[in-house]
């Protein structure tokens, strides 16, 4: 079997394909077997090959968050008609080789208006951004300023949001990717200068999407409106120089960090109630992922320095089988 290891904290360069690796072990109880279509690539992927994600795996480990693929053996209490089935996967690391096998908690139906690869990319973005605007209490007709809106993230967040009824503005740093935020349902858009944004022209704001961070949050901060919510996701800039809290205090506004696995980690019946959400909305057509770059599994390295380059739109998914 083949599969990408990472044994050492030492970024892109540590990837190695072992194209002999161990088949993974027989399902046991309450777990299956799956044979891997195609795996979509995340920014926390990239941070854990040199150890800066808040999930640590033990090394060596096999990156890799989300795929789908195909049941091909079940464990003792698994029905045996989930053969051959289509499913999602979900894990914290892993989906980077050719077959898995993992607690049937770990696995879903894919979506069927979803092709492997949209099945692939489409859930952890899909995820996060519900689980934002859940805690963000997002109420039809409210103006959401999505930013980094040209990556896999940020181009969930504003299909998640134009189906939740917002109106979503669209920020990021390149015509191409506020064209892909267009396409992805936003309503209006602003191109900005990450090292001097500006989002005054944005209007007053309700929420703000951010998981950019860095130099992006003064700026958004100052958009927000009386009562506005800050939703911080992640830190694909960097981190943002210290605010000052009497911010939040003289405007009435909110921080709301979020972290979609955690929350269903913390509160399982939610996540189950997140995933079913996001999957309905797949299925109704209005979560379709970009994929901006699709490379086979001898080239995930590719796909990796493509996100670390900052300049792919929408997802990168590595072809399984």
């Amino acid at each position: 079997m083949q599969a990408w290891r990472v044994s050492e904290l030492r970024g892109i360069e540590a990837l190695t394909l072992v194209p002999d690796a161990p088949e993974p072990p027989p399902p046991g109880e309450g777990e299956i077997s799956v044979a891997l279509t195609a795996a979509a690539l995340n920014y926390p992927d990239l941070l854990m090959l040199s150890g800066g994600y808040q999930y640590k795996p033990p090394l060596p480990f096999t990156p890799g968050m989300e795929a789908c693929g195909r049941v091909i053996a079940v464990g003792e209490g698994v029905s045996a008609d989930l053969l051959g089935q289509r499913m999602v996967v979900g894990s914290r690391a892993g989906t980077l080789c050719e077959r898995l096998t993992l607690p049937l908690r770990g696995v879903r139906p894919a979506p069927e208006a979803l092709n492997d690869a949209e099945a692939a990319a489409f859930g952890v973005g899909a995820l996060t951004a519900w689980v934002a605007f859940e805690r963000g209490r997002l109420a039809a007709g409210e103006r959401v300023l999505v930013t980094g809106a040209g990556g896999g993230m940020g181009l969930s967040a504003v299909a998640v949001a134009k189906a939740l009824g917002a109106e979503v503005i669209a920020a990021a740093g390149s015509a191409a990717k506020l064209a892909a935020a267009r396409a992805a349902g936003a309503d209006a858009t602003l191109l900005i200068d990450r090292a001097a944004p500006d989002f005054a022209d944005a209007g007053a704001l309700d929420l703000v999407f951010d998981p950019v961070g860095g130099a992006l949050v003064p700026p958004a901060l100052k958009a927000l409106r009386w009562g506005g919510r800050y939703l911080v996701i992640g830190f694909v800039g960097g981190q943002a120089e210290p605010v000052p809290l009497n911010r939040f205090l003289l405007k009435g506004i909110e921080a709301i960090g979020v972290r979609a696995g955690e929350a269903g980690r913390q509160d399982p019946a939610a996540g189950r109630r997140h995933i079913h959400a996001i999957d309905a909305l797949a299925n109704a057509g209005k979560l379709h992922p970009h994929i901006g770059l699709s490379v086979p599994l001898a080239e995930a390295p590719r796909a990796f320095a493509a996100m670390a380059a900052g300049d792919l739109i929408g997802k990168a998914v590595v072809s399984i089988g």
